[in-house]
């Protein structure tokens, strides 16, 4: 089965985890993307796996606390069978995990593996996971970057995704980058003032939109239904490398500063990638070997 359609490879080589696009899917008719289907497998999967909040947000709000922040009075199963009228918002991290999503996940690794080849990467994806997303009439996902590769999918209703141009110190400064990838900080602010650069797609059923690793983006949901998407997030050979430059430049910005310099900064096609990637992978090794020795 392959559950992504129409991309070609002139695209993947070109855009993949460099700029948005879209392409299609076969979403829609499959059986695990059912309402009913939905409706059991949620309130199935363990509590850990599915954040649920109420009322709309802003584009600055807190996405990561707003399950904390905006928490809902009815429980889930309200909020399943009444989500067009209770401004509620779903989240359900790896739903892969019950056997109706399974063969949709292997389809989905899959079609991403064939795009990394055509894209000149080794055909493997790390981490991958699945995500759904069930929404309200009008409801808004704040500005945010991920650590991970997208690609989402819409099954039902509309929205509009707004993606920013990844590496742009203009939406995200590099320290921000730095320590979100390191989990020493907080997610990086919205920057109101970077609006103009984002590029807007109108999202319909039967599409989807790959968000390039480490691009800010937001989300409105359309006003005319419920709001049903499913998104495959994941790791190349090439976005592991820029983590772990990140994460060397995190650490070693700290050190420069005391002299009053900072570090080149980290960004796809940025020179020295490759060997902050490897030092950082040497320190860890060196570290790993003293601390099984008792020293670190």
């Amino acid at each position: 089965m392959r559950a992504l359609s129409g991309i070609d490879e002139t695209q993947a080589r070109t855009c993949l985890d460099r700029k948005a696009f879209l392409f299609g899917h076969t979403l829609e008719a499959h059986p695990a993307m059912s309402l009913a289907n939905l409706a059991e497998v949620i309130p199935a999967l363990p509590a850990n796996q599915v954040f649920h909040s109420n009322g709309r947000l802003q584009n600055g709000d807190d996405f990561d606390n707003a399950h904390n922040l905006h928490r809902p009075e009815e429980s889930l199963a309200q909020a399943l069978e009444q989500l067009r009228t209770t401004d509620a918002y779903i989240m359900v991290r790896q739903p892969e995990v019950h056997a109706s999503f399974k063969p949709l996940y292997d389809a989905l690794c899959a079609d991403v593996a064939r795009m990394a080849t055509a894209a000149g990467l080794p055909p493997v994806v790390d981490d991958a996971m699945l995500y759904l997303f069930l929404a309200s009439p009008g409801s808004v996902t704040p500005f945010h970057i991920d650590r991970y590769s997208t690609c989402l999918m819409q099954v039902r209703g509309h929205k509009e995704v707004v993606v920013y141009p990844p590496w742009d110190p203009r939406v995200v400064a590099d320290r921000d980058t730095e320590q979100f990838f390191a989990r020493t900080g907080d997610r990086p602010p919205w920057r109101p003032e970077a609006e103009p650069l984002g590029e807007r797609f109108a999202f319909s059923p039967g599409q989807a939109l790959h968000i390039p690793f480490a691009a800010g983006h937001h989300v409105r949901n359309g006003d005319d239904d419920v709001s049903i998407s499913v998104s495959i997030i994941f790791k190349t050979a090439e976005s592991r490398r820029l983590m772990r430059a990140l994460l060397f430049n995190q650490r070693a910005r700290r050190w420069l500063s005391r002299v009053g310099m900072e570090p080149r900064r980290v960004a796809m096609g940025a020179p020295g990638v490759a060997t902050k990637a490897g030092l950082w992978n040497a320190a860890r090794g060196i570290a790993s070997v003293l601390g099984a020795r008792g020293v670190a």
